[in-house]
């Protein structure tokens, strides 16, 4: 009796586990077998290619080259890409260091981007908790764009291997965003077609966790415009009443804009360099120029903002008598991003997780933290985000009788984002808490941390790929969404018009000056492991302070 109560027991415990696991995990049919089969030979792709991935970020870093100036950078990714079957196409829409590189066949078309420019006197030693410059007021990555395209390039192999032996149609294009700090490019790609027969578009971006995101980004579109006075030269002593200062102009162009501030939305951003200010004091400047970006929330908002300033430019032309020209030099709509694709990502970032993060590489974080006064000393994330939903979602503030959301930044792969579907993953390769466009954002970007936050992005970009490649679903709900959804009300229009160029001379100078002290530096993986290690550098380098600090602070959690 006992033997067969003991049997019912058992065989009812055997059936409530089996019952328990099948609601766990269903049964699969046989093509969501093979997708998920795929899917982690993508992922172990990725991590074959991890080597790969950790060179290609520390060699983009030792490049430091500002926008439109990316040469070495171009160059190294686009001989890497043709070296593995891509074949290229440079200098796209005028721009010199711009390029496409394709493989495969057919539909559906997927584009891959991340940018690749850097940040002006952002120098910055990896690994080194405080300010040490490598080269004393060169460009750095001090926002980590030599991490994107290591990322894209170990994912879009790991896929591409499986697209040839499984014979799965599609046609990959990876691409960079050059001259994305000067929101200088893309705006530029789309108006030349460069998309025009692209389904989808997945961009990468170095972040502080594993992210997506769809809808209404929150963040500011912008246009960048330069204005131009010319007045006339004069001994500036000796005959000033016979000069017309083109520096004046500039001037009372940023007094009268900034008496105007007060009457404008708070939505708006706006800033402002003086890019040519004369030559000597002796002599009245006959030409000058100023340098605006214009940030708003919307289209017409951006441009409500710049016709203001053209309005400003021209009074301070007349009160100086002197001429004024303008030159739009780059363009962002504010972003807008797929919810389909993104809420696939997703459901890949959550399999993927974070990185295990070791306890150096926590040690940088913290004391680099401590060291920028960041509002917490955290260190890296443990904890993943979830998917970030669209502004209309989220906080907003009262503002003149309506609520509205306060906006920010500004990313020109926003104009890629309204013509066609895009998401934007950002990955956990910098550390939280820090300024942004700064030589700190520089610490992370050639260590262990930027490197696991590469593979570990690459992970969930590749098995996102596979999704679309095999589920066409996706980019079909993909479409639906942008057409219905997001330019139901609102169509995309240039900011720039079909005249404008792009501004490839800008921070040329720049570079000129500090390329022959840099290139001491580049990386050599022939040689090296790692850049840290090519630098001589111990992973991580505080100061005594500093560890004395974190000593405190881990007394202080027991």
């Amino acid at each position: 009796m006992k033997k067969t109560l003991y049997t019912v027991v058992l065989l009812v415990g055997l059936g409530m586990v089996s019952f328990a696991q099948s609601k766990k995990a269903p049964k699969l049919t046989p093509e969501q077998a093979r997708l998920e089969k795929l899917k982690q030979e993508a992922v172990a792709g990725v991590e074959k290619r991890a080597e790969l991935g950790q060179q290609i970020n520390d060699m983009l870093f030792s490049f430091s080259e500002l926008g439109f100036q990316e040469f070495e950078s171009s160059r190294y990714l686009t001989e890497l890409l043709q070296k593995n079957g891509f074949t290229i196409e440079r200098g796209i829409a005028n721009m010199p260091t711009a390029w496409l590189a394709k493989w495969g066949s057919g539909k559906p078309i997927i584009a891959i981007g991340s940018d690749v420019d850097c940040i002006p006197k952002a120098s910055q030693k990896p690994g080194v908790a405080y300010q040490d410059p490598i080269v004393t007021g060169a460009p750095g990555h001090g926002e980590g764009h030599n991490s994107g395209q290591a990322l894209n390039i170990i994912s879009a192999l790991a896929v591409k291997d499986i697209m040839e032996r499984e014979k799965i149609p599609g046609t990959l294009v990876l691409w960079p965003g050059v001259a994305e700090e000067l929101v200088g490019a893309k705006a530029f790609y789309i108006r030349d077609g460069y998309f025009k027969d692209v389904d989808a578009c997945i961009f990468t971006h170095v972040g502080d966790n594993l992210g997506v995101g769809y809808g209404d980004a929150g963040n500011n579109g912008l246009v960048s415009v330069r204005f131009n006075f010319e007045g006339a030269a004069a001994h500036a002593a000796g005959a000033p009443w016979r000069g017309r200062s083109a520096l004046d102009a500039v001037e009372l162009m940023n007094v009268g804009w900034n008496f105007r501030r007060e009457h404008l939305e708070v939505t708006q951003r706006s800033h402002y360099v003086i890019s040519d200010g004369g030559d000597q004091p002796n002599v009245v400047p006959s030409k000058a120029a100023v340098w605006y970006y214009f940030r708003e929330r919307t289209y017409p908002k951006i441009k409500k903002l710049f016709d203001i300033g053209v309005k400003v430019a021209e009074g301070a032309a007349l009160m100086t008598d002197t001429k004024f020209t303008y030159e739009i030099l780059g363009s962002a709509w504010p972003g807008h991003f797929n919810k389909p694709i993104a809420e696939a990502m997703y459901q890949n970032i959550k399999k993927v997780g974070l990185p295990t993060w070791s306890e150096e590489d926590q040690m940088l974080a913290k004391a680099s933290q401590k060291e920028l006064q960041a509002p917490k000393i955290s260190g890296l994330a443990t904890k993943l985000d979830t998917i970030s939903l669209p502004v209309a979602s989220a906080p907003t503030r009262m503002m003149g009788g309506q609520m509205m959301s306060i906006g920010g930044g500004s990313d020109d792969i926003a104009d890629i984002s309204w013509s066609l579907p895009t998401i934007v993953l950002r990955y956990p390769s910098n550390i939280p808490g820090l300024p942004g466009h700064h030589w700190a954002n520089a610490i992370s970007m050639a260590t262990p941390i930027a490197h696991k936050g590469v593979v570990y992005g690459a992970k969930a970009e590749a098995m996102t790929l596979i999704d679309m490649l095999l589920k066409p679903e996706i980019i079909k709900e993909a479409w639906e969404y942008y057409r219905n959804d997001q330019t139901k009300e609102q169509k995309y229009e240039p900011l720039i018009s079909p005249k404008e160029v792009p501004a490839v001379y800008l921070n040329r100078n720049i570079m000129e000056k500090f390329k022959p002290e840099l290139s001491k530096y580049y990386y050599d993986p022939t040689k090296y492991k790692t850049y840290l290690e090519q630098l001589g550098i111990k992973y991580p380098t505080l100061r005594d302070d500093q560890k004395e600090d974190l000593k405190k602070m881990k007394e202080s959690e027991k």
